[in-house]
């Protein structure tokens, strides 16, 4: 009989992956926030914030902080956010393996519930998904209207049953990620999908959703940088297909 207080470990360590580009106002506060979280769950942990590129004061700030339990990776050249969260994969030490996106838009505690998830149903991939029945987001309406015709587009050129493949939040079993990394080529836009594609691919059907709580506005969707990324995660997820449905690169032995 357990007592009120008995701890029960978990057989489980998390890596928790934090790409990061031009945070320098808030990325501190942000990465305590998370670090508040994970202090409180039954999961020991490391934090990787990734930090995609120098072109602020980022880096230093997080580093002067010296916040326990959290390593820094810094290069150069901004080489695009999937490239900063693959790279922090590849770094990670943890059997389950989570990346949430830097900025606060995604609450941390958001963290917890896709740990649970992947726990309930003994999943190969938890998805933080905004249009699970259970999630808190708040968005503008042209940024929903573009999320529901991005899903029925993924879901007509890959069938992937998961409704939103894009929010900044999954995590991994390790041996699912040392599986489908050396697969993936998406570095900018789209490493999210094609993460998910490869391993639905390779046999990996236990992937599920859970709900998050968001607060996230895109802004000015006619402004040429929104345009120009439209069109750049159009072009990524057609050559995810391409990829997978011509030259048949992510069933090829590696």
């Amino acid at each position: 009989m357990f007592t009120k207080n008995h701890y029960i470990p978990s057989p489980h360590f998390l890596s928790l992956i934090i790409p990061v580009y031009k945070q320098e106002k808030i990325i501190v506060n942000n990465i305590r926030q998370i670090k508040k979280v994970l202090d409180s769950i039954r999961y020991d942990h490391e934090i990787i914030a990734v930090f995609d590129g120098q072109a602020d004061s980022s880096y230093k700030k997080v580093k002067e902080a010296n916040i326990p339990k959290v390593k820094t990776i810094s290069y150069i050249k901004n080489q695009g956010k999937s490239y900063a969260i693959q790279l922090g994969m590849k770094k990670a030490k943890g059997d389950y393996v989570m990346f949430i996106d830097s900025g606060m838009e995604i609450d941390p505690n958001s963290i917890s519930m896709l740990l649970e998830h992947m726990e309930w149903y003994d999943a190969d991939i938890i998805v933080g998904s905004k249009r699970h029945p259970a999630s808190q987001v708040n968005y503008v309406s042209s940024r929903k209207i573009l999320s529901e015709g991005y899903f029925y587009i993924v879901q007509f050129l890959f069938g992937i049953k998961i409704r939103d493949t894009q929010a900044g939040i999954k995590i991994f079993r390790k041996e699912v990620l040392e599986k489908i990394l050396p697969r993936v080529v998406e570095k900018k836009f789209a490493g999210d999908l094609e993460m998910l594609v490869v391993a639905k691919t390779l046999g990996f059907n236990r992937i599920f959703e859970a709900p998050i709580k968001l607060d996230y506005a895109l802004g000015n969707l006619t402004s040429a940088a929104t345009l120009e990324a439209i069109f750049y995660i159009m072009k990524d997820t057609l050559a995810i297909w391409y990829r997978k449905n011509i030259l048949r690169y992510y069933s090829k032995s590696k």
